[in-house]
C-alpha cells in the first residue's frame, strides 16, 4: 500500500533528510524540472516543520500574484468556501494571461484526496476479498495523470489556460516579488529564491503539506459522519435515498462511490476508479467547438503515455462524492449543473437517450457523443445503465428527489445534536 499521511509528514517534517519515497515511479510525464535528487531530499538552508509548511501552502494557495495575470490563484478555481472546488456555476474556468482563456475540464474538489493511491492500470486491493484486478485506479487529475499532490499542484502552475507561467523560472520570479515571499523566505532561507529548482520544491512542498491539512481537506463533518456515529438520525426521505444508493438493482451508486466504514475509516464515496460514463458532449467548452477534438481521458490529448490503450477512450476518474451537493457543474465536462440532472442522467442514459444526446443527420440519436464512434463500446453499461430506450427509466422522480435528499448529508459542516443517540461508531 502507498504511504499513509502520517508517514507522508513525517517525512517532511524531517525536512527531506533521508526519508525516502520514490515519487518518480510513474510512467506518467510531469512539468517538474529534472532535479539531481529526489523532490523530498531537497536541501533547504531552513528546515520547516510541517505546521510552519502547512501556513506557508495556505498562504501561497490564495496568491494570485504567482499568476501571469495577477488575478488567479489556486483558490480561485479551488474556492474554501465552496468544498475547495469551483465558487460558480461555470463549466470551465477562465484563465491565461488575460483571464479570457477557456480551460478544457471542470475544476475538481480537491477536499477528501487522502487516500488517492498513484495510478495503477491493474490496481489490486490485497485486503480480504479485494484482491481482484480492479482495473485503471487513482492518480490525480480527471486521468489519473500524476501521483502526488505536489505534481498534480505544479499543472495549474504552468498550464497556459490557467496561472499561464512558461516554466518554473517564471512561477520563481512571480514569487521572488509576491507579498509571499517574506514568510518563503522565512521558511526556507535568505538564499532559497537565487535557486529556481530549490525555490520551486519549496513552492510545491508547502502547497503539499497545506492539502494534507485534517480540517481543510476531510474533515469528515457531514449528517453522514454523525449518522455513523450515531449522534444523528437521517429523515425518512434520506433513509430512502441511502437504501437507493445502496440497492444494485437501483441506483447501484455504491458500486464505484462506497458508502460503508471499511476497515475503521468512515467512507470517501469514490473508489477511485476511471470509468467511460459517456455524458454528453459539452458544447459550450471552446475547444469541442471543434468536431474533431475529443477529450478522451486515459488515452488523451492531456494524458500522453496511454495514447495507444484504446479501450481507456472515454474513461475518466470517479469523484467522490463528498460535499457534491455544493458543486454547480458536474462531470469532467462541466455538461451538468444540477445534481437532480446528473442524477436523471444515470437513470434515463439509455432508457431516454434522447434527453441527453443530439439526433444525427439520419434523425437517429447520436449517443455517447463526446466519443469518436469507434471507442463508444468503452461505455459502461452495469445498473442503473444498461436499459433498452422505452422501456422506463431506472429511477421515477421521486427517486431521484430521494437520492438527492440523501447526497445533500455528504456536505460537510453539520452540527449534531449535543445528545448523542447511543455510543459512537469507530472513527474516522
Amino acid at each position: 500500500m502507498h504511504l499513509t499521511l502520517r508517514l507522508l509528514l513525517g517525512c517532511l517534517a524531517v525536512a527531506l533528510s533521508g526519508c525516502e519515497r520514490d515519487v518518480a515511479a510513474t510512467t506518467v510525464r510531469t512539468t517538474q524540472p529534472v532535479a539531481a535528487k529526489a523532490f523530498y531530499e531537497t536541501a533547504f538552508e531552513r528546515k520547516p516543520d510541517a505546521a510552519g509548511l502547512e501556513a506557508l501552502g495556505r498562504k501561497l494557495f490564495s496568491d494570485p500574484s504567482l499568476s501571469v495575470s495577477g488575478r488567479q490563484s489556486c483558490a480561485s478555481c479551488h474556492s474554501p468556501a465552496h468544498a475547495y472546488g469551483p465558487p460558480n456555476a461555470l463549466s470551465v474556468q477562465p484563465g491565461g494571461a488575460e483571464m479570457t482563456d477557456q480551460g478544457q475540464r471542470a475544476a475538481p474538489s480537491l477536499m477528501y484526496r487522502q487516500g488517492t493511491p498513484p495510478f495503477s492500470e491493474h490496481f489490486n486491493d490485497t485486503d480480504g476479498d479485494d484482491g481482484a484486478d480492479q482495473g485503471p485506479t487513482g492518480g490525480r487529475t480527471w486521468d489519473g495523470r500524476v501521483s502526488s499532490v505536489h505534481e498534480q499542484a505544479a499543472l495549474p502552475l504552468l498550464s497556459p489556460l490557467e496561472m499561464g507561467n512558461a516554466d518554473p523560472a517564471a512561477v520563481v520570479a512571480h514569487l521572488r516579488a509576491s507579498p509571499s515571499a517574506a514568510a518563503f523566505l522565512a521558511a526556507f532561507g535568505e538564499r532559497v529564491l537565487d535557486d529556481v529548482p530549490k525555490a520551486w520544491n519549496g513552492l510545491l512542498w508547502a502547497l503539499e503539506v497545506f492539502q494534507q491539512s485534517p480540517a481543510d481537506f476531510y474533515p469528515y463533518s457531514s449528517k453522514y459522519d454523525a449518522f455513523l456515529r450515531h449522534q444523528t438520525t437521517l429523515s425518512p426521505q434520506e433513509e430512502r435515498g441511502l437504501a437507493l444508493f445502496n440497492d444494485p438493482r437501483k441506483g447501484n451508486c455504491a458500486q464505484c462511490h462506497p458508502s460503508a466504514i471499511k476497515r475503521g475509516t468512515f467512507p470517501l464515496f469514490t473508489d477511485e476508479g476511471l470509468l467511460a460514463l459517456g455524458v454528453p458532449r459539452n458544447r459550450q467548452i471552446a475547444a469541442n467547438r471543434d468536431p474533431a477534438w475529443f477529450d478522451m481521458g486515459l488515452c488523451g490529448p492531456m494524458r500522453t503515455d496511454l495514447k495507444t490503450h484504446t479501450e481507456y477512450c472515454g474513461a475518466f476518474k470517479t469523484p467522490s462524492l463528498r460535499n457534491a451537493a455544493r458543486r454547480r457543474s458536474f462531470f469532467h465536462n462541466g455538461v451538468f449543473h444540477s445534481l437532480e440532472d446528473v442524477v436523471r442522467f444515470y437513470a434515463q442514459r439509455d432508457s431516454n437517450p434522447e434527453r441527453f444526446y443530439p439526433a444525427g443527420a439520419d434523425g437517429h440519436v447520436e449517443r455517447f457523443d463526446d466519443l469518436p464512434a469507434a471507442f463508444r463500446g468503452n461505455v459502461v453499461s452495469d445498473p442503473p445503465f444498461g436499459r433498452q430506450p422505452g422501456r422506463g427509466a431506472a429511477l421515477s422522480e421521486k427517486n431521484v428527489a430521494d437520492l438527492v435528499a440523501f447526497l445533500k448529508t455528504l456536505n460537510d459542516g453539520y452540527l449534531a445534536p449535543t445528545t448523542q443517540l447511543s455510543r459512537a461508531a469507530p472513527g474516522n
